[in-house]
């Protein structure tokens, strides 16, 4: 909303200053500052209005070192987080924009069905709390909008280089490589970025080449099945690795900078074709949302941090997972996911691995065995001795070096 203010007393009137609101670059730091200053100041406030209203966490014994002491914490602090990211970008981003659109429901959508979650665990002291066949529900329902939106909105396209003549009605760009000049257009495709594969380009469609003639046609239904996938794949990701104070918060931290620094990159024309990636038009206005989300999770790691303050709770985490997830597809690097969010991947293994093996030895030996001490992982290590904060340095570290090589992978072929 200041972003279109500013832009108007720009033109109307030239007021000094009021034209840096036209870079993205200005309205990220902003964004980034804002988002931070919301979180820290408002955040204590929050704190003390949840231990007013008995707002506490129930823990479990699961003879955890520290853990019983935890009981009682305030929850649902991930409100802050929320409200740290969607009021700089609704004051800094341009509005009309489809994926700040896209990225505002996605943060909507999945802090409603997390707060549901931990309203129920809280107030009708329900400790499983929204029925997971639910959670499914709304992610999945939040994947089939973002797949649909994604495939057939006119404004959400991609640059690519075109043989004449060509049917499409965009305007042509001429380029000049060497000796050569090629032309582009910004045209609707089922493309996406892949590391360790010729232009680090992977299209969806192909997948169903061996059904011969016509198979373009059924690009959307693999397109959306892949969203599916990895919409609840992270989301439940980030809800399990938020087990202990800090790492959630961390790790998506990482994560968002990684994203962002991805956006700008693919959202610049010239940037984009140094690199020889694939350029996304007006994908740039994502690293507002970007800088939002990374000042709301670094602000709130302020009072989560060990010994935590408050918790994010269902309403946090599943919430930051399904922003990951939707802010990835819609700079086209899904499939970078497995790398980036190598964390939120190996915790959700590592339930999945110890479940698998307690019910398939308890099956075969009538006595079920474990492959961890406790899973997530992160309560192995603690099983094993290890105090949370070395737990959740090492695992900050690690998303670091998963970060660094998912930026690396734009110039793998």
């Amino acid at each position: 909303m200041l972003y279109y203010l500013f832009i108007w007393l720009h033109k109307e009137f030239n007021i000094p200053g009021t034209g840096v609101f036209q870079y993205i670059s200005f309205r990220t730091s902003m964004s980034v500052i804002l988002s931070l200053i919301i979180t820290t100041v408002y955040g204590s406030r929050l704190i003390r209005f949840l231990r007013a209203k008995q707002v506490g966490e129930t823990v479990r014994n699961l003879g955890l070192e520290g853990q019983m002491q935890k009981q009682g914490t305030p929850t649902m602090g991930g409100i802050i987080i929320l409200l740290g990211i969607l009021v700089p970008t609704l004051l800094f981003a341009r509005l009309e924009n489809i994926y700040i659109i896209l990225m505002l429901i996605t943060t909507v959508w999945m802090g409603v069905i997390g707060f549901v979650d931990d309203y129920i665990k809280v107030f009708k002291k329900d400790k499983e709390g929204l029925a997971g066949r639910f959670k499914i529900m709304g992610q999945v329902g939040l994947a089939l909008i973002i797949g649909w939106t994604m495939y057939f909105h006119p404004a959400i396209v991609v640059r690519q280089q075109v043989a004449l003549p060509t049917t499409n009605t965009a305007p042509l760009e001429v380029h000049q490589r060497g000796n050569q000049y090629y032309f582009t257009q910004n045209v609707k495709s089922t493309k996406t970025n892949i590391p360790f594969y010729k232009n680090n380009e992977f299209d969806y469609a192909k997948v169903l080449k061996f059904l011969g003639k016509g198979y373009e046609k059924y690009a959307l239904l693999v397109f959306l099945v892949f969203v599916i996938v990895i919409i609840t794949a992270v989301s439940n990701g980030a809800n399990i690795t938020d087990g202990i104070d800090g790492l959630a918060t961390g790790t998506s931290a990482i994560m968002g900078i990684t994203l962002a620094i991805l956006a700008y990159v693919s959202g610049n024309t010239v940037i984009a074709d140094y690199l020889n990636i694939m350029y996304i038009p007006n994908s740039g206005e994502l690293v507002i949302f970007a800088g939002a989300f990374v000042g709301a999770c670094v602000g709130f790691l302020w009072y989560n941090s060990f010994p935590a303050q408050v918790f994010m709770g269902d309403t946090g985490s599943l919430a930051i997972g399904g922003i990951i997830a939707a802010f990835a597809i819609m700079i086209r690097k899904e499939l970078l996911v497995p790398i980036l969010c190598g964390i939120f991947l190996v915790e959700n293994l590592s339930v999945i691995i110890q479940v698998s093996y307690f019910k398939y030895t308890k099956k075969k030996y009538g006595e079920g065995r474990r492959v961890f001490l406790m899973s997530p992982l992160h309560h192995h290590y603690q099983k094993k001795g290890y105090h949370e904060s070395k737990i959740v340095t090492r695992f900050w570290i690690v998303g670091i070096i998963l970060a660094v090589i998912t930026i690396v992978t734009l110039k793998l072929r």
